[in-house]
């Protein structure tokens, strides 16, 4: 069971880049080794793409915090390593155009009322957040709605009989996006895709 919730925020190229791991692993900063510190295997992890302002992945972490000077991620200063890392097992990651849109979702989360309403966006501001249980399940439902969505709907034959008809999309009612992937391991992320 999950002691820890936490949402991490990177830029789209650092995002992109631990999407082409398959999200097996997260790099922190200097400024995080005591947050680092506390991860656990079994905690959850939320993805935030800052420049998006949106949630596109959630994983497991699978090991203590380890470090490793090797450099993966691209800094803005050019010398930031990310050194402090997990271990991540990704179970379920969103395509681009159905990540959930923080705009739309964000203001319902308790962790945002510290800042007044015009600024809730500074809430996340910083790399590396410890969210409540219930804003974690809260987004991690939206994403699993999407996947229900998808996924429940009978696939028919088109016109032409030889492809499924994909044209129908998710209500903007029923969730803040549309479309995800639910991966059992990260071998399987780019595998396993929901069209």
């Amino acid at each position: 069971m999950p002691k820890n919730y936490w949402m991490v925020v990177q830029s789209r190229e650092n995002f992109e880049i631990s999407r082409k791991m398959g999200f097996e692993i997260h790099g922190l900063g200097q400024r995080y080794r005591r947050r680092a510190q506390r991860m656990e295997p079994d905690d959850r992890v939320l993805f935030y793409v800052s420049g998006l302002r949106k949630w596109a992945a959630a994983a497991s972490i699978k090991s203590p915090y380890f470090e490793d000077q090797s450099p993966v991620w691209k800094s803005h200063n050019g010398r930031e390593r990310f050194p402090y890392r997990v271990k991540l097992s990704p179970y379920l990651i969103l395509d681009e155009e159905d990540y959930i849109d923080g705009l739309v979702l964000g203001p319902r989360l308790d962790y945002v009322k510290r800042w007044p309403p015009e600024t809730w966006q500074l809430a996340f501001m910083d790399a590396l957040h410890l969210l409540p249980q219930k804003d974690f399940r809260l987004i991690e439902s939206e994403m699993k709605k999407i996947l229900r969505g998808r996924t429940g709907r009978r696939r028919r034959p088109s016109r032409g009989g030889a492809e499924p008809d994909r044209s129908r999309r998710a209500h903007p009612k029923e969730s803040a996006a549309g479309g995800a992937a639910v991966v059992e391991g990260a071998a399987q992320a780019e595998a396993i895709r929901v069209p």
